[in-house]
Order: structure tokens, then sequence, then C-alpha cells
């Protein structure tokens, strides 16, 4: 699909996206951007350089929290959701099914 989501749409949305991905499951930043893309039909492209300022600034919030692990064979950083995230995903989440009804 060659369509992609508005750019104001999309820059509203990462944030419940991101925290949304990570409440099921702690990942790394490259397996963010795939699972994001397949999430979203392919309609998010998140390039490095969007990802992880995004990334950097949501632990800032300490919404998220990373570490590294190379317990993979290689040395990743690893993103997970903290509890102020999930509060934040359930705010966010809520005023989204809001906004859409």
């Amino acid at each position: 699909m060659s369509q992609r989501f508005g750019p104001d749409l999309l820059r509203g949305s990462l944030d419940l996206m991101v925290l949304s991905l990570l409440a099921n499951e702690s990942t790394y930043g490259y397996d963010l951007q795939q699972k994001l893309l397949a999430a979203s039909g392919q309609l998010v492209q998140l390039q490095p350089g969007t990802l992880y300022p995004l990334l950097h600034r949501l632990e800032g919030e300490r919404l998220i929290r990373s570490r590294w692990d190379d317990s993979t064979g290689r040395k990743r950083k690893w993103y997970e959701i903290t509890s102020a995230g999930r509060q934040r995903l359930v705010v966010q989440t809520d005023e989204w099914d809001r906004y859409v009804a």
C-alpha cells in the first residue's frame, strides 16, 4: 500500500503507537520499527531519525526505560514500558477513543 498517514496525524499518534506496542512486550529499536510497520498495514514507516529521538523523549519522561542486552548475539538497547507509561497509555487510548467516536 503506497498511502501513508498525514504528518500531523502521525506526529500526534506516535506516542500512543509506541506505548501500545511496548505494553505487550519489551523490544529493541529495529524490531519496534518493524512491528509498527506491520501493525499499521505498512503505513507507518518510521525512520531511525524519528524513532530514536521519540524513544529518548519517552525515556526522559519516564514512560519507558531501557537496558542493554546481548543475549540475542548482538548488543542491543531494549525498551519496556513503565507504570507511568501504562497510565499515560490508558489516558491516551481513552482520548483517542473519544476522538474517533
